[in-house]
């Protein structure tokens, strides 16, 4: 059975930082792409960023220069470094994981990965 469980969220003041991590059981880590996604109350979820199993990366645009996805096979964690962060950060977030590694240039912020953690919540006060 596989599991994601984030940890990491909390609250912190605008410019502050946070390091996400999702640790995962039950899945071939090292295939496949993974990602971050977030959602505020009212808003439709969003692709955050996403890493395939080569060590490539993608953000969207907002989060450019601020946030840096990585992943350790070794350690079969995912994490998400943010920094600068701002009010419009607050969110939900949850990280994804699909052994399709394909999806990563296909469409990663808008696929529906097989696979879900539970989500850790981040606050950003202004």
């Amino acid at each position: 059975q596989v599991r994601l469980v984030e940890s990491g969220g909390g609250s912190v003041q605008a410019g502050g930082s946070l390091r996400l991590s999702c640790a995962t059981s039950g899945y071939t880590y090292s295939s496949g792409c993974m990602g971050w996604f977030r959602q505020a109350p009212g808003k439709e979820r969003e692709g955050v960023a996403a890493i395939d199993s080569d060590g490539s990366t993608s953000y969207v645009d907002s989060v450019k220069g601020r946030f840096t996805i990585s992943r350790d096979n070794a350690k079969n964690t995912l994490s998400l470094q943010m920094n600068s962060l701002k009010p419009e950060d607050t969110a939900m977030y949850y990280c994804a994981a699909d052994p399709d590694d394909a999806i990563f240039a296909m469409g990663w912020a808008t696929y529906e990965y097989n696979y879900w953690g539970q989500g850790t919540q981040v606050t950003v006060s202004s």
